[in-house]
């Protein structure tokens, strides 16, 4: 992978944290009520949904790692605070594999525990980057339903 490429795949990851916290912020104007109302999509509602976004980064991750897969529950993780400290502790994880040398993943595969089928590192770690992307969007129109303004997606002029 061309050097340049991997500081992308960082500075994507950076923007998903960065939103993700901004996230988290806009989320303490809610009820732990509206956190947890069923809403049409997604994961269904809008903790669980920001749970799901940590969770999947995080297996990903480790399995691109080749490291055992930490499976995570919601049910331990039901407050806007616990949701917000696994991403974290999570992140921290992360950012340690990021900072190592990603041009080795270029030409390698992986087979994660919960997937039978052979995949590209690289290919995982785009997913894991859209994948955030969508949800985040899923959580902007579940804002606009409560009549919330939701946090900027937008990548320009973010200090990452």
């Amino acid at each position: 992978m061309i050097a340049w490429r991997a500081i992308c795949l960082i500075d994507f990851f950076k923007y998903n944290w960065t939103v993700r916290d901004e996230w988290f912020t806009w989320c303490k104007q809610l009820t732990p009520e509206q956190l947890l109302m069923t809403r049409t999509g997604g994961i269904g509602n809008i903790l669980h949904t920001l749970f799901h976004i940590v969770e999947v980064e995080y297996s990903w991750n480790r399995a691109i790692q080749e490291k055992e897969d930490s499976v995570l529950q919601f049910d331990d993780y039901h407050t806007l605070e616990k949701v917000k400290q696994l991403s974290y502790s999570c992140r921290n994880e992360i950012t340690g594999f990021l900072q190592s040398d990603l041009t080795k993943l270029e030409n390698e595969t992986v087979i994660a525990a919960w997937d039978n089928t052979e995949l590209s590192k690289v290919d995982i770690l785009h997913h894991v980057i859209i994948h955030e992307i969508h949800h985040i969007g899923q959580l902007s129109i579940w804002a606009r339903e409560l009549n919330l303004e939701p946090v900027s997606a937008s990548f320009i002029n973010r200090t990452l």
